[in-house]
C-alpha cells in the first residue's frame, strides 16, 4: 500500500474521492514520478488544523492548501512490502473546495497536482522548474494525457 489516508476533516462534496480512489490516484501519482518503492502517510484535515501545522513548523500564518513533512534522514521506515517510508503530507479539504471554486479547476487535477507537488518534497525536491516540470509529468499521467 502506497498511502496511509487518515480523515481529520469531514468530506467536501467537491472532493469527490473515497479512500479507494485515493489510494489508486496516490499509485498512479507515485508510479508516474519513479517513487513505486515509496509510501507515506496522507492527513485530511481542515483549514484549523492546517493552519496550527503551518505555524508550528514553518513559522506561517494561516492556512495553506498541502504540506509536506518528509521523514528524517536515518528514521526511515519500512513497509510491509519492503516500500521506504517518505514521510506526511497534510491537505486541506477545506482550502482545495475552496480553490477548485476560485479558480475554476476540476477537484480530482486540482488534488492530483498537489498531491504530486507535496510527493515530490517528500523526494527530496525544492521549488523550481525540474519541479514543476515532474508535477505537470505526474497530473498528466493520472489524467490519461501525453505529456
Amino acid at each position: 500500500m502506497s498511502v496511509d489516508i487518515v480523515r481529520n476533516a469531514p468530506a467536501d462534496p467537491s472532493f469527490p474521492l473515497g479512500n479507494g480512489e485515493l489510494h489508486d490516484l496516490c499509485d498512479d501519482i507515485l508510479s508516474s514520478l519513479g517513487l513505486d518503492d515509496g509510501f507515506f502517510e496522507l492527513r485530511l484535515v481542515d483549514d484549523s488544523e492546517v493552519a496550527a501545522l503551518n505555524s508550528s513548523f514553518l513559522g506561517c500564518e494561516g492556512p495553506t492548501n498541502v504540506l509536506s513533512f518528509p521523514a528524517r534522514e536515518g528514521a526511515a521506515e519500512e513497509g510491509e512490502d519492503g516500500d521506504r517510508y517518505l514521510g506526511e503530507v497534510a491537505l486541506s479539504v477545506d482550502t482545495l473546495g475552496r480553490e477548485t471554486r476560485l479558480y475554476g479547476q476540476d477537484p480530482r487535477e486540482h488534488l492530483s497536482r498537489l498531491l504530486a507537488h507535496a510527493i515530490l518534497h517528500l523526494a527530496g525536491y525544492d521549488h523550481g522548474e525540474e519541479m514543476e516540470a515532474l508535477t505537470e509529468l505526474a497530473v498528466a499521467a493520472v489524467s490519461g494525457e501525453a505529456a
